[in-house]
């Protein structure tokens, strides 16, 4: 296929179509590489080619806490000119401000509908898509009220701060995918079933898992159904309640902890331009896997490298660690019932 052809190029017409009969303004957001990649179905590496494309044809740039707007409009009024937002443990606001003192005054009026229709529900749904697309990194509270077009300062009439804001966006997220009712009667099969769910909200929502602590849990409702879940599925096992809240824990922070490389791999890709199997395809064009194949320092590499190839991806890691984990708790439940297990030896099939 001719690079004509190729799809960052088509896409990269499609945009310069709409930048050109002017569906997209000077200043207007161009989509985000991850909403190329949902738009048109490419990998995050081809929606980087896409971006670059127009960057270098100079028909759009990159405004920091924004994103990628289209070229000519002049760039943003200094920090200074802009309300500031208000730092974690100090007042919003030293003195009376006038709206005229931090907004240009052309911009009130466009703004004034916008602020009388802010809603919490709003502002949440709007960060969350900002995450979304651009990762957590692009997400403030500016960034959200410029989406919005309202002025920084009136979100907080509705959500207290970022961390307040982090919250509700863990429990939107959780709550988009409610747990099946009724629970299994079986153990391992409702264990298996919270997990998979976790599984889904955080790879719908790659930023998540980077948000979630099991040492200091945030109090959002439709994330602590899950624990709810998985402690009731666990009753009458003859487990104590500690054997229980623990197996609960581990279970939800082994997803957790692997989930959390969906942000970084979707970063990695947008920062080198490169899927994960490209990136191995250069390592290995390179030689540098001959550094792991020492067969003296690596014999176990070395053996590895020789046999078949091996499914090491976020997917199958999740499955197999999934299920050694209920296979260890069946095998807990078996200790403490004196054999009975509910089926705790049976091996994950749905997948």
């Amino acid at each position: 296929m001719t690079e004509s052809g190729s799809p960052s190029e088509r896409i990269a017409a499609e945009l310069r179509r709409r930048i050109t009969a002017g569906e997209l303004a000077p200043g207007a957001r161009v989509p985000s590489t991850r909403r190329i990649t949902q738009e048109w179905g490419v990998a995050m590496a081809t929606a980087t080619k896409v971006l670059n494309r127009l960057r270098a044809e100079g028909l759009v740039r990159a405004v920091p806490g924004v994103g990628t707007v289209v070229a000519g409009k002049p760039a943003p009024a200094p920090a200074a000119a802009r309300p500031r937002e208000p730092q974690r443990g100090a007042r919003e606001v030293s003195g009376p401000v006038r709206q005229r003192d931090v907004e240009p005054a052309g911009a009130r009026r466009v703004r004034a509908g916008g602020e009388r229709d802010l809603t919490r529900e709003r502002i949440v749904a709007t960060a969350v898509r900002v995450a979304d697309e651009e990762g957590l990194a692009a997400l403030s509270m500016r960034r959200v009220a410029t989406d919005l077009g309202v002025a920084t300062m009136s979100l907080y009439r509705h959500v207290p701060g970022k961390d307040e804001l982090l919250r509700l966006m863990m429990d939107v997220a959780f709550g988009e995918q409610p747990l099946p009712e009724p629970p299994a009667s079986d153990w391992r099969e409702g264990l298996e079933t919270v997990a998979r769910v976790q599984w889904r909200i955080y790879r719908r929502h790659p930023w998540l898992a980077s948000t979630m602590s099991f040492t200091r849990p945030v109090m959002a409702p439709d994330a602590a159904a899950h624990t709810e879940r998985s402690i009731a599925v666990l009753a009458g096992r003859g487990l104590s309640w500690e054997e229980m809240a623990q197996a609960s824990v581990a279970l939800a922070a082994f997803v957790c902890g692997l989930a959390v490389h969906f942000e970084r791999e979707a970063q990695a890709e947008q920062d080198s331009g490169l899927s994960a199997e490209e990136w191995m395809d250069q390592v290995e064009d390179e030689g540098h896997e001959q550094l792991m194949a020492d067969p003296e320092r690596f014999p176990m590499f070395d053996a590895l490298n020789r046999g078949p190839e091996v499914d090491l991806g976020l997917e199958a890691l999740f499955e197999f660690g999934m299920a050694r984990m209920l296979d260890g708790i069946g095998l807990l439940i078996e200790q403490r019932s004196g054999g009975g297990g509910g089926g705790g030896a049976r091996r994950t099939t749905d997948k």
